[in-house]
């Protein structure tokens, strides 16, 4: 399936769920947001989000600075 990840199109698996398309960006285990067609999704759902065919999925880290 086909799906847009930060402007950006992925192939994917049928049975890809939302920690399997974070797990593309980063590995970072904090700091990271995700949203699925403009819908946040917390963190401990990840899992058992499922992906489907034409999503948008926006995944932002958080970076500090100074």
């Amino acid at each position: 399936m086909k799906v847009i990840i930060n402007g950006t199109a992925h192939d994917l698996a049928a049975a890809t769920t939302l920690a399997d398309a974070v797990r593309l960006l980063t590995t970072s285990a904090t700091g990271v947001a995700a949203a699925v067609n403009g819908e946040v999704v917390r963190r401990a759902c990840w899992a058992t989000t499922p992906v489907a065919d034409g999503d948008l999925i926006e995944v932002i880290t958080a970076v500090q600075g100074g």
